[in-house]
């Protein structure tokens, strides 16, 4: 009984690991994207695009790390480590901003954390070997 839920503890830890993992990693790219368009001339109208890119790429390496011992099942946890990841910015979201809405680019943010996530999870389990 202990060994079950000794397993169930260090699953939960390896979830919220890839999570806190995803964002660390996106808070760092966030601030070399402030530095670049602060102290460059590059257009205002790629921060939309470069928000989706870093939150993609932040949770592939979030879901990859965290999952790299687990050795199963890497894509429905890779997805989930997305989906709890775009909850979490999406409730904080809600909450700070007074004109936050759901629009085009907040499907678009969900469909690439998710996919994002699975394959990070996919390649997380595959590099065991």
């Amino acid at each position: 009984m202990e060994k079950v839920e000794s397993q169930i503890i260090s699953k939960g830890l390896l979830f919220i690991k890839g999570v806190m993992i995803s964002f660390i990693i996106t808070i760092i790219l966030f601030y070399i994207l402030g530095i670049i368009l602060t102290y460059t001339s590059v257009p205002e109208k790629i921060i939309t695009p470069a928000i989706i890119i870093i939150t993609g790429v932040s949770i592939l390496i979030g879901s990859s790390i965290s999952l790299i011992k687990t050795g199963e099942k890497g894509m429905i946890k890779g997805g989930l480590i997305g989906i709890t990841y775009f909850s979490i910015i999406y409730m904080i979201s809600s909450i700070l901003l007074k004109n936050f809405e759901i629009n085009v680019y907040s499907g678009i943010m969900l469909a690439s954390t998710f996919i994002c996530g699975c394959i990070g999870g996919i390649v997380g389990v595959n590099m065991k070997n």
